[in-house]
């Protein structure tokens, strides 16, 4: 209760601009969610396919045997986790080769961002409770698609000029929906 008055300004209220910006932002909601959703599936599909990349993470592929995808949710949302070949090398220079995606960790909103978070949230935890060091995040905004796949591209590109090590992996497949 206390921090949900501490978000509303100290005294529980909304000012008049916050509401009036909330409001018109949630009636676009679904239709920028859907979106977003639609792009990080398509970048997901690409993923798997990639050399660079050691395993995808994402609500839509096929490890949901229980349904509960179906079940508890109306998308798969535009969050992506993957491993990178190469480990702490390769995300690392992944996430600074990225000119559309911003390095940054306020994930959800409408820009697409990218995190490693070895690198950057995670530096001061315990080494036996953080990520891997070969893993990034993804946030997928409303950018176009075609754009957002390009620069990872171009980053992955980089990665053999820079000489990261990279080995092919077996590419898992999106569950139908």
């Amino acid at each position: 209760e206390r921090r949900l008055g501490h978000a509303l300004g100290g005294d529980g209220l909304l000012h008049p601009l916050g509401a009036y910006l909330l409001h018109r932002g949630l009636t676009t909601l679904p239709v920028r969610m859907r979106a977003q959703q639609e792009s990080a599936r398509r970048i997901v599909q690409w993923l798997i396919d990639r050399p660079e990349v050691a395993e995808v993470f994402y609500p839509g592929l096929d490890d949901d045997p229980e349904g509960i995808l179906v079940r508890q949710m109306r998308g798969t949302g535009a969050m992506i986790a993957m491993r990178m070949q190469g480990g702490y090398a390769a995300a690392s220079a992944v996430t600074a080769s990225t000119s559309l995606f911003t390095h940054a960790v306020s994930l959800g909103g409408v820009d697409s961002l990218i995190q490693h978070p070895a690198a950057l949230t995670h530096r001061p935890v315990p080494a036996e409770a953080r990520p891997d060091a070969d893993v990034l995040r993804l946030s997928i905004g409303l950018e176009n698609v075609d754009d957002l796949i390009a620069d990872l591209a171009q980053s992955f590109a980089a990665l053999s000029r820079v000489g990261t090590p990279v080995a092919s992996m077996p590419a898992e497949r999106l569950a139908s929906s």
